[in-house]
């Protein structure tokens, strides 16, 4: 299959070149063009022109294009999922998850669209105020640009795409090169669904080229990245005066404590850390095992992990399919072995085949390692001990990461010294750090990010507040 650029709605550019695969056998599933930069220009000039069209569309009419959107992707369901399922080698299992959680995204998206308002100011609580009338709204900030991940190249498009679309923004949209053909289909589901020509334009290229021209022109209002923290720093480095937000990595730990259900918070620890072969910002990597709780946890997080089933993602029965490419499959490989030779144990997995990595369990690891320090982006989990619980809370706060955190306890005073010590975007209680709902706030602090996703808040961030205040004359 053949793909081309989507510019003001039409697809144009050059002959496809870019060859896109099978992450599992390897196989070519489609061509894409790659935008030059009279194609990025040309995508950033049709979403300026639409701009105020978005702007003065009415609410019930982005609502009803975000609806008509989530109510497509729900007929095409087995289409979109099986596409994520190849072209980003994720298990169909969790693709087709992902394909729930994105018709979840536009339905927040169209209603959030019907609840963008401001509210009055009591411009008279002080004498210089008195005599005068004032209130704010939002408005849309203008061309957005969203830059998507290859880990969920449908729902994190969403979260840009979406609550854009629900505060009046036109968008340019750049996917990973890695995964592209979901959001051509994306592209072709919001028009279909009524949005007008140039409101989404879809330019597919290198970060080093393609992304650097869209964050760095002028005419664009507002950034949207999600990707890894080297890029995220280079992308505030030219953005300029834009507004930007910025989801970046993570080393996501998990705290277990003794009263904890240790079979449970197994059970989770291995979905959490081998779903999408841990290629998630959010995987949990870091798991600090309290005293008596370290043995038999571990007991069950192996077990657990050995459970997972590795192999093809479109086989129904498969949790585990291939990393992205050979190239991180060997990345994780090596950081394993460093490890090794550094003291940590393997107690399973700890084998690649080609492009996939086994579910790995590390013991006897230090903080310096980099499975510790860096985030893996692998499936790969540590589990160390802790004497008590106060020192689980301090190493899986010592990080500059700061994401989201698990803690696993029954004891309402563990949970709020947990809340009060972890600085971190998300602490999840009784689950792991993994966890996410499509319309909570999320987002990072340190060195994870910048601002916040999830539909109300994702609009806040896409809007600008309007200040009026009206002098009342005689």
């Amino acid at each position: 299959m053949e793909y081309k650029l989507f510019i003001d709605g039409k697809w144009t550019g050059e002959s496809p070149s870019l060859e896109v695969t099978n992450k599992y056998s390897g196989e070519t599933i489609a061509s894409f063009s790659q935008a030059s930069r009279e194609d990025v220009d040309a995508a950033i000039t049709a979403a300026n022109r639409a701009s105020s069209i978005m702007a003065q569309m009415p609410t019930y009419q982005r609502s009803s294009i975000l609806l008509k959107t989530a109510q497509l992707l729900q007929e095409r369901y087995e289409d979109f999922a099986t596409t994520i399922a190849a072209e980003a080698g994720k298990a169909l299992k969790f693709a087709r998850a992902e394909v729930d959680r994105a018709i979840g995204t536009f339905t927040f998206a169209a209603e959030e669209a019907k609840r963008i308002h401001g509210e009055t100011i009591p411009l008279d609580a002080i004498p210089a105020g008195e005599g005068y009338f004032g209130f704010y709204r939002r408005t849309p900030v203008g061309v957005v640009v969203a830059i998507g991940p290859f880990n969920f190249p449908l729902n994190l498009l969403a979260h840009k795409v979406a609550p854009a679309i629900a505060a009046g923004n036109p968008v340019v949209l750049k996917p990973a090169s890695t995964t592209p053909i979901t959001a051509a289909k994306l592209c072709q589901v919001l028009t279909e669904a009524g949005l007008p020509a140039g409101a989404i334009n879809l330019v597919v290229g290198s970060g080093r080229t393609v992304g650097e021209w869209l964050v760095s022109d002028d005419r664009v209002a507002k950034v949207s990245f999600t990707g890894s923290p080297e890029v995220g720093k280079r992308i505030t480095e030219l953005t300029g005066i834009k507004k930007v937000t910025l989801e970046l990595g993570n080393t996501s730990p998990v705290i277990i404590a003794p009263d904890a259900n240790l079979e449970t918070a197994a059970k989770r620890c291995a979905v959490g850390a081998y779903y999408n072969s841990g290629q998630v910002c959010i995987s949990v990597q870091r798991i600090y095992a309290q005293g008596p709780a370290y043995a038999p946890f571990l007991e069950s997080f192996v077990k657990a992990s050995e459970a997972m089933v590795v192999g093809d993602p479109l086989d129904e029965r498969v949790d585990v399919g291939p990393m992205i490419d050979l190239h991180e499959a060997e990345r994780i490989e090596g950081w394993i072995g460093e490890a090794q030779k550094g003291g940590a144990r393997v107690l399973t997995g700890g084998t690649r085949q080609e492009c996939v990595y086994l579910p790995t369990v590390l013991t006897d690891v230090t903080s310096e390692m980099k499975v510790v320090a860096e985030e893996a982006f692998a499936p790969v989990a540590s589990v160390i001990p802790c004497d008590d619980f106060e020192q689980a809370v301090q190493l899986a706060g010592d990080t500059e990461y700061a994401l989201q955190v698990g803690v696993f306890t029954k004891a309402i005073h563990r949970i709020f010294h947990a809340m009060d010590r972890l600085h971190f975007g998300g602490v999840i209680i009784n689950d792991t750090a993994a966890f996410r709902v499509d319309h909570m706030p999320y987002g990072g602090n340190r060195r994870s990010g910048i601002g916040r996703e999830g539909l109300k808040f994702a609009i806040e961030e896409m809007t600008n507040i309007q200040m009026v205040a009206i002098r009342l004359t005689d």
